[in-house]
């Protein structure tokens, strides 16, 4: 669309934001429609787009596969069926919903072990209370297949040279059987792990690799897989033997999550031109967000930058330490060394790999501990680290089973560590532009459940649907 660009001095009041007088550029389009005005806020923000090379679009150059591709048909299959846990209890998509942001809405999530497995969100909960669960947030899946570096909060999963490093091999070495890619190499370890998926009694005395084999050979066993195999594959007279193999297993698994792709968000449309697509307010977040603190902002994107928002490295962020921590009942300190754990150097400890923002309003709760249920609180916590870690108060969190008795000796412990995080003091209404900002970047389609249905398994029909065991979800209020 040809433009007429009249410049004009007029004052604007901006919703949410400093009454000042704004130099204004007024486009006016040839064909009639309305004025698109570009403020004083829109110049200074093309400035820092153009400063920070983005695009908008997070998928230039990467191709990732279709929902409607038969992998990741046989995928999505897989990853909603209970057949691939040991007591056949649990799905992946227990704790990865594409309903509740590819995640659970858990601050850490229950795998088996749950009151009533078919029950997600809120009201999962344990059916022992000596039980303590899974000792992370469950990262969300959403545009699993941007990730380049690192898979999981503390990047056991990784891409090094030779290959792809996995807990099966010694750091960094690559991992032989690690697979095609990032998300298929993390696809095969959820089952291998008594909290999420295994349980304390399948394979028990067994490696992760016999494990994985197991679930395979019982998998063979179940009606119906056989023929979804060979058409995904695309090996009509394979044995199950050949076909029905824990790297085929894994590999469906990830290209469905692969699929999940979803990055068409309103700070996407503004970046390619769209000036309307923000309002005053979290244009005025965006600035606070991509500024430096030289500049009167808050320096976010040295840490969440490009276009997927996030430059995969790990910090500590004095994320305040509840849970049992990753070292689960033997951890009597309760404490999550994150990092150190896969590199063993004393500087990784707490640290944690940065998370993308896409779509972050409805990956909660947030931190690699669901630390804060509030996206609020954990802005504010990134602003000023020390300052909440020291005032972080638990009676936020959701599930009452959550220990922190040892919080504040491990805050201290964290606190003589190496941070990463200076923090600053911060207006209260700058937490408020900066969570407007934020929300510009979920794509619309992952909070309505017609868009979400493509990722969801077909009810249609006996033929569709043929799998015993898949897991119908309950969502109670």
């Amino acid at each position: 669309m040809r433009l007429m660009i009249v410049t004009l001095f007029v004052t604007l009041v901006l919703q949410g934001c400093q009454d000042e007088p704004l130099n204004t550029t007024i486009y006016m389009p040839e064909n009639g429609s309305s004025l698109v005005l570009r403020s004083e806020l829109d110049a200074e923000l093309e400035g820092l787009i153009q400063r920070y090379g983005l695009t908008g679009d997070p998928l230039r150059g990467k191709n990732l596969p279709s929902i409607d591709a038969p992998l990741a048909q046989l995928g999505l299959k897989l990853f909603f069926n209970k057949a691939l846990s040991g007591d056949k209890d649990v799905a992946c998509v227990t704790c990865h919903h594409p309903l509740l942001g590819g995640g659970d809405n858990l601050s850490l999530s229950i795998g088996v072990g749950a009151e009533n497995p078919d029950v997600l969100g809120h009201k999962r909960l344990l059916k022992d209370s000596l039980t303590l669960g899974v000792p992370r947030n469950a990262p969300t899946t959403f545009n699993s297949g941007l990730w380049q570096q690192f898979m999981f909060h503390d990047g056991r999963v990784a891409q090094v040279a030779g290959g792809i490093t996995t807990p099966d091999v010694p750091y960094p070495q690559p991992d032989a059987q690690a697979g095609h890619n990032l998300v298929h190499a993390q696809a095969r370890f959820p089952v291998t792990s008594s909290h999420e998926m295994r349980g304390n009694l399948f394979d028990r005395g067994g490696t992760t690799q016999t494990c994985r084999d197991r679930l395979a050979e019982r998998l063979r066993e179940e009606p119906n897989w056989l023929s979804l195999f060979r058409a995904a594959f695309a090996q009509a007279d394979a044995a199950a033997e050949t076909v029905m193999t824990e790297q085929n297993i894994a590999f469906a698994l990830g290209e469905y999550e692969r699929s999940q792709v979803f990055v068409n968000h309103a700070w996407k449309q503004y970046v390619q031109g769209d000036l309307t697509a923000l309002s005053s307010s979290a244009k005025h977040g965006a600035l606070l967000f991509f500024r430096e603190r030289s500049e009167g902002g808050y320096a976010c994107a040295a840490c969440h930058r490009g276009d997927f928002f996030t430059d995969e490295q790990f910090r500590n962020v004095l994320m305040p330490p509840i849970g049992p921590g990753k070292g689960g009942v033997d951890n009597l300190s309760q404490q999550d060394y994150g990092r150190w754990l896969v590199t063993q150097d004393p500087a990784d400890k707490f640290r944690f790999r940065t998370p993308s923002l896409l779509n972050v309003a409805v990956t909660g709760p947030w931190g690699h501990n669901g630390a804060y249920t509030t996206l609020e609180g954990v802005v504010k916590h990134m602003l000023n680290p020390f300052q909440a870690a020291l005032s972080y108060d638990s009676a936020q969190l959701q599930q009452t089973h959550i220990p922190h008795m040892h919080l504040q000796e491990n805050l201290r412990e964290m606190l003589a560590s190496n941070t990463d995080m200076a923090g600053q003091a911060y207006r209260e209404e700058d937490v408020g532009y900066l969570v407007d900002f934020l929300q510009t970047l979920t794509d619309p389609c992952v909070t309505r459940s017609e868009c979400m249905s493509r990722w969801l398994p077909s009810k249609d029909s006996d033929e569709q649907n043929p799998l015993t065991l898949q897991l119908d979800a309950r969502f109670e209020p």
